[in-house]
């Protein structure tokens, strides 16, 4: 998807889509940095949007994992079914739902939660519940990255993990802050 197209469907549907532009490649990897890849089973990627960052997950996880997908844009949904790749498995349904999909696909626990979410558009309920499932599935050792474009989550990841990293790219159209949240 071009970065027209992008915009476009920020225009079209901007409630569902948090920035104007895609991620950029330092921002990706800003968020992928603190992935432990060598023993990932799961990463779990919500709001993947074009897929920045999913090409960049798939090209460092092991052959035998999976990475879930979860978009609710139609668009990006079939922009992302278009990676050729079987680790890759696009939902496109909520991130609330995710307990649901682990036992479709026989995880049990995540490695990773890979979040580019717009938590501001989204209601605080929602983001609470997201948050509780997150809490649930990941593994001990494991960790929830967010990116967002304010300080405004940070209270929040304090108040519900044990570690909260803060990292800061300036080179993303926004800028942006990088949460790297363990229990």
């Amino acid at each position: 998807m071009s970065k027209k197209e992008f915009f476009s469907a920020f225009l079209k549907q901007g409630k569902n889509v948090g920035s104007v532009t895609p991620s950029s490649k330092f921002l990706v990897k800003k968020m992928v940095d603190p992935i432990q890849f060598k023993n990932v089973k799961c990463i779990v990627e919500l709001g993947p949007g074009t897929g920045i960052i999913t090409h960049e997950l798939l090209r460092q996880m092991p052959a035998d994992s999976i990475l879930l997908a979860f978009e609710i844009n139609k668009e990006f949904c079939d922009t992302l079914n278009q990676i050729n790749d079987p680790r890759l498995k696009v939902i496109s349904d909520s991130a609330e739902k995710l307990e649901d999909y682990l036992k479709q696909y026989k995880v049990e626990k995540v490695d990773y939660v890979v979040s580019s979410l717009p938590l501001f558009m989204i209601p605080d309920s929602v983001v609470d519940t997201i948050m509780e499932v997150v809490l649930k599935t990941l593994k001990a050792d494991g960790a929830f990255i967010q990116y967002q474009y304010s300080l405004n989550a940070y209270k929040r990841f304090k108040a519900i993990f044990k570690n909260v990293d803060l990292n800061f790219t300036p080179m993303n159209l926004p800028p942006a802050f990088v949460f790297t949240c363990t229990i």
